[in-house]
């Protein structure tokens, strides 16, 4: 014979409270009384209750979820931007679900028209081809949104780099160093939010008096596998660079394996330099110069920023996150 499922009124009765009391110990919106949370917690013990949130979304209008959409779930960058971001949200008991997009356009939109479709309560993204009017659906629907990008974001709600006094000191020490020549390894080219780093990199190339000409910057995605092709590409030219920054650590460490395979010595040959300090960065051999971005940091405070939307707050705002240079022995 089939059971009938428990309810929090079966909960209520068993502790002789009332299910106000139930719902509030289940959803901790509301404080209560040591005594009566003990007895409520003890019931749902002793009769197996489970509650079942599809029901209780379906109630509130609320799904306890937020989507972090990425780029690359590959990239350890990110995992650590996930845990920051559920560990700010979980005294809110909201859920992270992670969706991977792979850097297409495609799957950017599909994503964001899901967390419509299911009603989620807010988003934290990292766009690679998106534009500020395909976030007007989503607006509409009243769910915040939080923006983790170098470009700006006008009228959301943003998390960014402050790289400005990192990227002048990792290229005054290259000058000191006696370089002279800069490339570097950007992505895919048309993104809307084109190439903070980029341009970063260049104004304090020409502050240090270092050529970073248009011929050695090379495009590609934010593999390992790319930077290796990057590196190729740039040291095959007439004129290659002395020096390399590239978009992020996972591009940087490809080029050390290329640089290994081509017979280059790092950084006597080549000097390289990454971006996020990825735990890996500090492992390879030699280990990899950085521009270290706080990933941990840039998840929490994205968090943070999700959750005073949800409580209210109506203006946009912007968090600049300062990184700094980190040199090992690559450069």
């Amino acid at each position: 014979m089939q059971h009938q499922p428990v309810t929090m009124s079966d909960v209520a009765r068993a502790a002789g409270v009332s299910v106000t009391t139930v719902s509030y110990v289940l959803s901790g919106k509301r404080p209560v009384a040591p005594a009566k949370r003990e007895a409520v917690q003890a019931a749902i013990a002793e009769l197996g209750f489970r509650l079942n949130t599809v029901a209780q979304s379906l109630r509130t209008g609320r799904s306890s979820t937020v989507a972090l959409i990425i780029p690359d779930i590959a990239n350890p960058f990110y995992a650590q931007l996930a845990r920051g971001l559920q560990d700010a949200l979980r005294p809110g008991q909201y859920h992270v679900v992670v969706c991977n997009t792979n850097a297409e356009r495609a799957e950017e939109l599909h994503y964001l028209d899901d967390v419509v479709k299911r009603c989620l309560d807010g988003v934290v993204i990292t766009p690679s081809w998106l534009a500020p009017d395909d976030f007007d659906a989503i607006r509409a629907a009243g769910i915040p949104v939080v923006v983790s990008a170098d470009s700006e974001w006008s009228g959301l709600d943003q998390v960014r780099a402050d790289s400005h006094e990192a990227v002048d000191e990792a290229v005054g020490h290259l000058a000191r160093q006696g370089h002279e020549r800069l490339g570097m390894l950007v992505g895919p080219a048309g993104t809307p939010g084109g190439d903070p780093r980029l341009e970063l990199f260049r104004a304090a190339a020409r502050r240090h008096g270092l050529e970073l000409p248009a011929g050695l910057v090379v495009r590609g995605k934010h593999t390992r596998e790319a930077g290796a092709a990057g590196l190729r590409r740039l040291m095959s030219r007439k004129n290659p660079p002395t020096a390399v920054a590239f978009v992020n650590d996972r591009t940087a460490i490809g080029a050390l394996e290329a640089a290994e395979q081509m017979g280059l010595t790092v950084p006597s040959d080549v000097a390289l330099i990454g971006h996020d300090d990825i735990e890996l960065a500090s492992l390879v051999r030699p280990r990899l110069s950085t521009i270290r971005y706080p990933a941990y940091e840039v998840g929490s405070t994205c968090g943070r920023l999700l959750l005073e939307r949800l409580g209210g707050r109506v203006s946009p705002s912007q968090v600049a996150l300062r990184t700094r240079f980190v040199l090992r022995e690559s450069a």
